[in-house]
C-alpha cells in the first residue's frame, strides 16, 4: 500500500456523510463491501478495478470547477447488490481541483498512470468529456500505443468552439508524439456531426458507426470495444427519457443498450481505463441519471466476472478452430468453448476481436469489413 502514497496527494477522501442518506448500508450491497478512502487510504493490492472521481467541469464552459456528479453516481451505485464477489473493488476518492482546470487534467493524469502501471482497471467517475484527454495522457506517459473507442452522440472536434469539451479529441488523435493506434467512435447522431468530419475520420481510418447502426447490430460493438484500451462514454450518447441530465439530444441509446456496451468494456481484457463523463447534476431528474450511470457501472463488473472465465487463446483445447478462405486468402478463426466470443487471424498471424457476422462473411467468399480495416492500418 505505501506505494500509493504518493498519489494520495492529488486525492481528497470521501465524505460519506453526503454520499450516503443513512451512513450505512447494508451486508450484500456494495458500499458494504467496496475499500474506501474516507479517513485513511485504503489497502487496495487486491482491489482489480479502482474507482476515481474528477469532478471538473470547467472545459464545458461552467464556471463553477467542481460537480457533485462522481458523489452522486455513487449513493446510487453503492446502494446497488453485489454479485461479482470475484471482483475486488476500491474507492479512493476525488481529485482535488486545481486553480486551473488543466492542473486538475495533470492530477488526473498522474493518478490513472500510477494505477494503470500496477496492473488496476481504473472508473473515472466525471466531470466534463475533456477529461478523456487526461485518461490518454496517462497512457502517452507509459509511452504505450492504444486502441480507444468513445461512445458520444457528438464528435468533438469542433475547432471553432471555445469550449475544451467540444475540441479535445483534435489533440487526442493528432497530438505529436501520438499513441492512438486506432479510434473508434460508437453512437454519433449524423444531425449532429458535419459530413466532412466523417470524411476526415475516414481518411485516417479510423471507425465511426452510427446510432441507429449500433441498435440494429449491438453485438457487432463487442469485438471493436474488446479490442480497446481506453474506453470512454458521454452519456449525451443515452436518450433523454434514459438519463434526464442529457439535454443534448431526445434520441440515443436506450439504458439497456448503454449497460450492454459497459457490460462489453468490462468484458474486454485490454480495456483498463472507463471513463463515464457529461453528466450534470443540475440537470438531473430524481437522480434518475445517476441510477442509469450506477446500473451501468454494475454491468462492468458483470463483464469482468464474465471476462475472466476466458481462455487464453493459445489454451487450442479451449476454442473450436475454423479454416476458411476468400480473396484467394487464407485464415483461421476461433471461437471460444466458454464465451461463444470469435477471434480472425491477419496474415502477420496476429489474431484480432471479430464476431460470428465475420466468420459468414469469410465463409461466403467475402471479405470482412473489419479484416480490411485492420489492414488497412497496417
Amino acid at each position: 500500500m505505501a506505494d500509493y502514497l504518493n498519489i494520495s496527494d492529488f486525492l481528497l477522501p470521501l465524505n460519506l456523510h453526503e454520499i450516503s442518506h443513512d451512513e450505512r448500508y447494508s451486508e450484500g450491497q456494495l458500499g458494504y463491501d467496496i475499500a474506501l478512502y474516507d479517513e485513511k487510504f485504503p489497502d487496495i493490492d487486491e482491489a482489480q478495478i479502482v474507482l476515481l472521481g474528477c469532478g471538473e467541469q470547467r472545459g464545458s464552459g461552467l464556471i463553477h470547477g467542481q460537480s457533485e456528479a462522481p458523489d452522486i453516481i455513487r449513493r446510487q451505485f453503492y446502494s446497488l447488490y453485489y454479485w461479482h464477489h470475484d471482483i475486488k473493488i476500491a474507492d479512493i476518492g476525488n481529485i482535488k481541483t486545481g486553480s486551473l482546470y488543466t492542473d486538475s487534467y495533470a492530477a488526473l493524469k498522474t493518478v490513472v498512470y500510477e494505477l494503470i502501471n500496477d496492473g488496476k482497471t481504473v472508473i473515472i467517475l466525471g466531470g466534463s468529456h475533456d477529461l478523456t484527454l487526461s485518461q490518454y495522457n496517462a497512457y502517452a506517459d507509459i509511452k504505450k500505443a492504444i486502441e480507444a473507442s468513445c461512445v458520444d452522440a457528438l464528435i468533438d472536434l469542433n475547432l471553432d468552439s471555445p469550449f475544451r469539451h467540444e475540441n479535445f479529441l483534435m489533440e487526442v488523435l493528432t497530438g505529436e508524439p501520438n499513441f492512438i493506434r486506432h479510434y473508434n467512435h460508437i453512437g454519433f447522431q449524423s444531425y449532429y456531426v458535419h459530413p466532412r468530419m466523417l470524411e476526415t475520420m475516414d481518411k485516417l481510418h479510423f471507425d465511426c458507426y452510427r446510432v441507429g447502426s449500433v441498435k440494429e447490430n449491438i453485438d457487432e460493438m463487442e469485438p471493436v470495444i474488446r479490442n480497446s484500451n481506453l474506453f470512454s462514454f458521454d452519456i449525451t450518447a443515452i436518450a433523454h427519457t434514459y438519463a434526464p441530465a442529457n439535454s443534448l439530444s431526445p434520441n440515443g441509446f436506450n439504458g439497456e443498450e448503454a449497460c450492454v456496451l459497459m457490460r462489453y468494456a468490462g468484458m474486454s481484457p485490454n480495456v483498463n481505463t472507463i471513463g463515464i463523463y457529461g453528466y450534470d447534476v443540475t440537470q438531473d431528474k430524481n437522480e434518475l441519471t445517476a441510477k442509469q450511470i450506477a446500473n451501468m457501472l454494475w454491468y462492468v463488473l458483470d463483464g469482468r466476472s464474465r471476462g475472466r472465465r476466458e481462455a487464453q487463446l493459445d489454451e487450442k483445447d479451449s476454442f473450436n478452430e475454423y479454416h476458411t478462405a476468400f480473396a484467394e486468402v487464407e485464415t483461421t478463426f476461433l471461437q471460444s468453448k466458454k464465451t461463444g466470443r470469435w477471434w480472425m487471424q491477419l496474415p502477420d498471424k496476429k489474431f484480432i476481436a471479430c464476431s460470428y457476422k465475420d466468420y459468414l462473411l469469410a465463409s461466403s467468399n467475402e471479405i470482412p469489413e473489419r479484416w480490411l480495416r485492420a489492414q488497412e492500418r497496417e
